[in-house]
């Protein structure tokens, strides 16, 4: 039985240190939102 899993293992840069820039929390959010519309699953 074969099956196309589209999964995608998205990895955070990790917590936010007081004074740092949240753009790369928000480039993954929009990044898994993306994978998303186009049909992966992202974990």
């Amino acid at each position: 039985m074969t099956s196309e899993a589209k999964k995608v293992l998205v990895i955070g840069s990790g917590p936010i240190i007081i004074g740092q820039a949240a753009e790369f929390d928000y480039a993954g959010t929009q990044a898994c939102r993306s994978l998303r519309e186009e049909g992966y699953k992202v974990v």
